[in-house]
């Protein structure tokens, strides 16, 4: 199978190069003194963390897709919505100010009382970096009717908004995950490397779903593991193979998922989306004094709890590599000093 043509895709550059595999050297060998008789994989991780628009995410593969759409559509304002500590609304901002945009966010207070003016984290980098509206709303909003809102607002006054839906979950975003496919397989082959598993978080689905079909699109055949944040795989699947069909569909390519691809695990993510676990507490610690590698509370330490919890339950055995492609989040990491 040739690879995609992402070159007719406007596309902006905000990542002056691949992002590095890292093998987990420590992590590995502790991890493998608890799984069935003393045998794990060696886990790699892909450092999309230091993607750019710092500090880097996922986010910023799909921004460069979405912030170079919205300049064609003629916008003068990024309109986009989150939680209250979104990773995704920083990143569009920051890709707003780099483009000369500005940016409103549509904030959904998924737990009561979680938004506040003062906060740390994310929240702070809103302020700081000069956002020019945010609207609260409570969870469960129709958050696309919020966001348009917003847009008729901007209208009225003469500008143009461009909405974003959250996470940059659609097809046009979901292209940044095909690139990160193929960005994969190249640095895979330079170095002789193989990986097993990929283990991935599942939100919005746009990360998981454009990775699937970055993955199919370039004939790779590792098995894709998506970790829930914030739904168990029942209510997460169709939300992910929505996404993964709709970028295909963009592609050009045969809108099919292969029986067993598309692989969703839960029960790492409550109580609820956002609220600390013990699981996640033990995975953000034991990365941070194993391998100085940060993560945070609401994403990637939820997922690498996953990843914990399958190696433990003998997913994998030794021999094995597992790559967790590390989605960035750090500075969230701040609201949660109690807990941690």
């Amino acid at each position: 199978m040739s690879a995609p043509d992402l070159s007719r895709f406007p596309r902006r550059t905000y990542s002056s190069g691949p992002t590095p595999l890292e093998r987990l050297e420590h992590f590995s060998r502790e991890l493998a003194s608890q799984c069935p008789e003393g045998q794990g994989p060696e886990v790699w991780v892909k450092r999309d963390d230091q993607l750019g628009l710092f500090p880097g995410g996922n986010k910023t593969r799909k921004l460069e897709f979405l912030a170079a759409d919205a300049l064609i559509d003629g916008a003068d304002t990024l309109i986009t919505c989150g939680a209250p500590q979104s990773n995704h609304c920083r990143i569009t901002l920051s890709a707003a100010i780099r483009e000369g945009l500005r940016c409103r966010f549509v904030i959904e207070e998924r737990v009561p009382g979680s938004y506040r003016e003062d906060a740390s984290g994310n929240h702070f980098l809103f302020r700081l970096m000069g956002v020019e509206k945010i609207t609260v709303v409570p969870a469960g909003s129709d958050m696309a009717a919020a966001m348009q809102k917003e847009a008729d607002e901007l209208r009225d006054l003469g500008r143009k908004g461009y909405v974003i839906p959250g996470g940059g979950s659609n097809a046009i975003g979901g292209l940044g995950y095909v690139a990160c496919a193929g960005e994969l397989q190249q640095q895979m082959v330079a170095a002789k490397l193989s990986f097993d598993a990929i283990v991935v978080g599942s939100g919005s689905s746009g990360t998981h779903g454009g990775l699937l079909a970055g993955l199919l699109a370039h004939g790779m055949q590792v098995p894709l593991y998506g970790i829930g944040v914030s739904r168990d795989p029942q209510d997460q699947a169709p939300l992910v193979e929505k996404e993964a069909l709709s970028v295909l569909a963009l592609l050009g390519l045969e809108e099919t998922i292969p029986q067993g691809r598309l692989r969703c695990v839960g029960g790492y993510w409550q109580p609820k989306y956002s609220l600390p676990n013990e699981a996640m507490i033990e995975a953000v610690r034991w990365l941070a004094r194993s391998e100085g590698l940060l993560l945070d509370p609401v994403y990637t330490g939820k997922i690498m709890a996953g990843l914990i919890g399958l190696a433990r339950h003998g997913e994998w055995s030794a021999g094995q590599r597992v790559l967790f492609i590390h989605t960035g989040g750090m500075p969230a990491l701040f609201e949660y000093q109690d807990v941690l």
